[in-house]
């Protein structure tokens, strides 16, 4: 595949088989058993690597069947409102938020407003950007939207766990604590260690579509 072509199409169930080894693309089993083809990232080390996802360079068709299984996930959970993270967490978030019959969610960001407060902030880094170490705010004036109500947070891909981790944190300032945590794509299971060190309650309330595993080199273009 051109790597402009990841991200675009849904196939059906058993289009592509799911035991390796893989080649170019792993093909990623949704809830309904479809599939979607994931480019394959060989990570540093050159021995390993990982399904990637990047949301907001899906089509349409992509980001309407995560947002609405996603949002399928939450149902059960009573969510009040959607609060989500930068920066492809924002993308699902509004759709998962649309897919709830919700009228608006709340955004996080990366930018600081010169109407934000710096108690209403965190640091935050990502597995895609390990050397930049940002700071995730969320404005003052959307406190009261959250207070005393069933939270849902969203990112696009759980992986390391460290964005979720200050999402957590962010809202901890706020006196909030979500009831659920929602992801297109949990990728390893590498998250659940930092949740887990936060408090073993967090993994039991993760919800996601996809799932992804920890790729391992087996001859040159091959992964299993």
């Amino acid at each position: 595949m051109k790597p402009h072509e990841f991200w675009q199409t849904i196939h059906p169930a058993g289009a592509f088989p799911e035991i390796g080894p893989h080649q170019g693309f792993y093909p990623a089993r949704l809830k309904d058993g479809r599939q979607l083809r994931l480019p394959i990232r060989p990570l540093s080390d050159g021995v390993h690597a990982l399904a990637s996802l990047i949301i907001n360079q899906a089509s349409f068709e992509v980001i309407d069947v995560l947002a609405g299984q996603l949002a399928d996930e939450l149902r059960g959970d009573d969510i009040e409102i959607i609060v989500g993270l930068p920066t492809l967490g924002l993308t699902l978030a509004a759709e998962v938020a649309r897919k709830l019959g919700h009228a608006r969610y709340v955004p996080c960001g990366n930018s600081r407003k010169f109407w934000y407060r710096d108690e209403l902030s965190v640091p935050i880094s990502s597995i895609t950007t390990p050397d930049q170490v940002k700071r995730l705010y969320l404005d003052p004036r959307m406190v009261p939207l959250i207070e005393g109500r069933r939270i849902a947070l969203i990112d696009d891909v759980l992986s390391s766990g460290t964005s979720i981790a200050a999402g957590l944190a962010l809202l901890q300032k706020t006196g909030c604590e979500p009831v659920a945590i929602g992801a297109a794509m949990l990728q390893t299971r590498r998250w659940e260690e930092v949740l887990n060190a936060l408090d073993a309650q967090w993994t039991s309330r993760v919800r996601g579509v996809l799932q992804t595993p920890f790729l391992r080199r087996v001859a040159n273009d091959a992964w299993m």
